[in-house]
């Protein structure tokens, strides 16, 4: 049972489910302060001032104060510019120098709006914080603690109530300590819900288009890595044969690609190359190559390697365990297994940590380095890892 007049700080963005997250607080009767978050955009260049980042436009905001103004709430900003360049921005770009395709909303939930987000609020007397995601959490079973007799009900990441919005694959990434301080309003209502709320409470905000794409780039992906990592030509390759010891491999040069971090594994369009279609199906960061095929079954795969892995209880649960899997946001649940670490698959992967290795029942499409595959059990999320 919550405090009566717990004091919530709401992540208000100036969006339809941040500010119906916001009214249902206030509702509820709890003492709430909206907060209003500046990311980093790019900076002037040719004495032209750069486009804002999409998730803090000055609209955003303009709509974000007219919300806390008509639920009467305070209203903050606060300027992590720095701490998003630092920490999301300099993350995405050097897991794209390493070959790998990264997910950088995942490290933005855990990082800045889980993270010094929440360390804000609570060295303001905050109890909790609160976001317009579409996820849910409960509080379940006992868990004991590792190195620790004493018991404690934990806290459960699930899924939305509305399955199409729901965004549990973003947030795998926390823990404990930060669930029990975390509030998800709008995660048990659909999509039409909170529309019809919004309608109700004269919220002026059914206009504001919602952003899918990654907030910092203005253009496309690849005018930002040019921007930023320029380019590094190497040879696109076909791999034609591999020798009985499987030590090396015989390709066939097709081409010149621009840099590996301007490709992505399953990308067909934009490769370059006629007589296809090719689509890429791994990067040699070592050598410069830029692996294609012609047969769009070789990206089918039967499992993978993950680092990183989050448990949300805080604890590893008995393996293997069978799970459903997802290896992007917008694919599909997957039947697998997961297994635990074996020594020869670290060495293999040059990875120092410990790593999980997830056997599918039917192979995936493209399973790319750098993404999050994410575990689930019925409509509990119980964490995730980075696939290496």
């Amino acid at each position: 049972m919550l405090p009566i007049k717990s004091k919530v700080i709401c992540a208000m963005s100036g969006g339809l489910d941040s500010s119906v997250a916001a009214t249902l607080l206030k509702r509820a009767g709890f003492d709430v302060i909206g907060v209003f978050m500046k990311f980093w955009s790019p900076p002037k260049k040719n004495g032209l001032i750069g486009a804002p980042n999409r998730c803090c436009s000055p609209e955003a905001e303009i709509r974000a104060r007219k919300v806390a103004n008509i639920l009467k709430i305070p209203f903050y900003v606060f300027d992590f510019s720095k701490e998003f360049k630092k920490r999301i921005v300099d993350y995405f770009l050097e897991e794209h120098k390493k070959g790998n395709t990264p997910n950088p909303c995942v490290v933005c939930n855990k990082e800045i709006k889980f993270g010094l987000l929440l360390e804000k609020a609570l060295s303001l007397g905050a109890d909790f914080v609160a976001t317009g995601h579409y996820a849910r959490k409960v509080q379940g079973s006992k868990c004991k603690m590792q190195n620790n007799n004493s018991k404690f009900k934990i806290f459960r990441l699930l899924r939305a109530k509305d399955k199409n919005k729901d965004q549990s694959y973003f947030l795998w990434m926390l823990n404990q300590e930060q669930l029990k301080r975390i509030l998800f309003p709008i995660g048990d209502y659909k999509r039409e819900e909170v529309e019809k709320l919004a309608r109700k409470f004269k919220l002026p905000v059914l206009k504001a288009k919602k952003s899918v794409e990654i907030c910092f780039i203005q253009t496309t992906i690849s005018d930002f890595l040019k921007e930023y990592l320029k380019e590094k030509p190497g040879l696109i390759v076909e791999k034609i044969s591999v020798n009985r010891d499987k030590k090396h491999s015989n390709f066939k040069i097709l081409g010149k690609h621009r840099g590996l971090w301007f490709y992505t594994i399953g990308q067909r369009k934009g490769i370059g190359l006629s007589g296809g279609p090719y689509w890429v199906l791994d990067k040699d960061v070592k050598n410069n190559l830029l692996i294609v095929t012609k047969n769009e079954k070789d990206l089918l795969k039967k499992e993978l390697i993950c680092k990183n892995v989050n448990w949300i209880s805080g604890k590893e649960p008995k393996l293997p365990l069978e799970i459903k899997a997802k290896i992007r946001y917008k694919t599909e649940f997957a039947k697998a297994i997961i297994y635990p670490t074996f020594s020869h698959l670290r060495e293999c992967a040059n990875i120092k940590d410990k790593v999980y290795r997830v056997i599918f029942e039917k192979p995936q499409r493209a399973i790319t380095p750098g993404q999050s595959v994410v575990f689930y059990k019925g409509q509990e999320v119980l964490g995730g890892g980075i696939i290496c």
